[in-house]
């Protein structure tokens, strides 16, 4: 105690000038309408400051909330998208849709090698299954090729195996979408008779000839073409619109009809 009483009579008079400016700093503000609202105007801007950082600081925790919620509303307007040819289909939570579209995470992802596959946060407990096409925000990605009860591997379209039905935007003409593995953004479409008429910057789609994919799913923009005379078709590149090398967030899509379908045509071709 004797210690604060000794520090106070020794700087009596700095604490003795203090108070009598910041007297005359209240009189000032009170007695001078200029004063009081550049005085109010600036302790609404410390104010401000402090609950903006706040907000901030609040905000950055609540990211991760934030991206599930988002990544939950992508999944329901995909699902809306994909169902939106069958009319008779109105309530999209439905069984009765034919598209039901699952999200995932990927916790493994290559693109260098010849072939390329990625890891999935689902499996069969998600009812994740065998076949199931994988979708990112931007486009395709591949399809599933192996389940465990947690996790699934997707073979990514940078695969040698991968053959895609993909087709010109706008057009019926359709091919196949393959991977010559020289480079992890741009993949091949063949097969493209040479009477289309073609454009470099044509977008490229999913061609609905498969019962993996819904039609019209993004794939990329054309990049550049040859004409292969021999065989009168086009050699096309496409650059993807997804950056394979930075994906996080997936989307898996399930044709509920895809078994009837194919037991269907397995009888026809027997």
């Amino acid at each position: 105690m004797q210690r604060i009483i000794n520090f106070v009579l020794r700087y009596r008079n700095a604490f003795l000038y203090a108070f009598f400016a910041f007297i005359s700093l209240v009189m000032t503000i009170r007695s001078h309408s200029y004063h009081q609202s550049k005085f109010f105007n600036s302790s609404r801007w410390v104010t401000g400051s402090i609950y903006g950082a706040g907000s901030d600081v609040s905000s950055y925790f609540n990211l991760q909330d934030e991206n599930k919620r988002l990544v939950e509303e992508n999944q329901l307007l995909r699902k809306m998208l994909f169902n939106a040819q069958f009319d008779s289909i109105e309530p999209l939570d439905s069984t009765l849709a034919v598209y039901q579209v699952l999200n995932a995470k990927l916790i493994k992802n290559s693109f260098t090698s010849p072939r390329n596959y990625v890891t999935i946060d689902k499996g069969k407990n998600d009812g994740v299954h065998q076949d199931m096409g994988v979708i990112t925000t931007d486009g395709i990605l591949g399809i599933v090729e192996n389940v465990s009860n947690n996790f699934a591997t997707v073979q990514s379209v940078l695969n040698t195996k991968s053959n895609i039905n993909a087709k010109i935007k706008g057009t019926e003409y359709f091919g196949s979408l393959i991977w010559d593995t020289k480079d992890y953004k741009v993949v091949q479409l063949i097969d493209i008779p040479r009477l289309v008429p073609l454009v470099v910057g044509d977008t490229i789609v999913t061609g609905g000839m498969s019962s993996i994919f819904p039609e019209n799913v993004p794939i990329g923009t054309i990049k550049k073409y040859d004409l292969n005379v021999s065989k009168s078709f086009y050699d096309i590149d496409v650059e993807l619109f997804s950056d394979m090398a930075n994906i996080k967030n997936v989307y898996l899509i399930e044709n509920k009809d895809k078994e009837e379908i194919e037991e269907l045509e397995s009888r026809t071709i027997e």
